[in-house]
């Protein structure tokens, strides 16, 4: 079950790549537009499990694991500081990003990108997971499934 549940995660999140990143965008608007935390609520809304809104939020979900990528599984979400961030007690570094490992040394995410002219952009896409495991503002990995 578990596996296959990977599976369908990793074909709902790619049939996204592309779609344009929107902060503080509204589950109503996707598939349309995402920002990090709705589009991984998407996706795993997709197979029947619902995750809180915000990734902080979706920080306090699942078990933490240990962010190493021998570790990693399909799913599995990882936490970062953000340029804007959301504190409380568990988090007071503050959360304000997530995105999704799906396997491969991959992750999936709805990435902020400033375009060329100043503009907001960004988009849903992947990237190497070493960047986000090395990263300085790597807070927690949690399984969910």
């Amino acid at each position: 079950m578990k596996e296959n549940s990977r599976e369908k995660i990793i074909y709902f999140a790619k049939k996204c790549l592309g779609r344009p990143y929107k902060y503080g965008a509204k589950p109503s608007e996707a598939p349309k537009i995402f920002d990090c935390s709705s589009f991984t609520q998407y996706i795993y809304k997709k197979i029947g499990i619902k995750l809180p809104r915000t990734a902080i939020d979706q920080a306090h979900s699942g078990r933490e694991i240990e962010p190493k990528k021998e570790n990693l599984k399909a799913g599995d979400l990882i936490f970062m500081r953000g340029a804007v961030r959301h504190y409380d007690e568990k988090f007071p570094q503050g959360i304000g990003h997530v995105a999704m490992h799906i396997g491969n040394d991959e992750i999936i995410q709805a990435k902020y990108k400033k375009n060329k002219d100043g503009s907001d952009g960004g988009q849903v896409q992947i990237n190497k997971v070493e960047k986000v495991l090395n990263s300085k503002n790597l807070v927690i990995a949690k399984r969910i499934i």
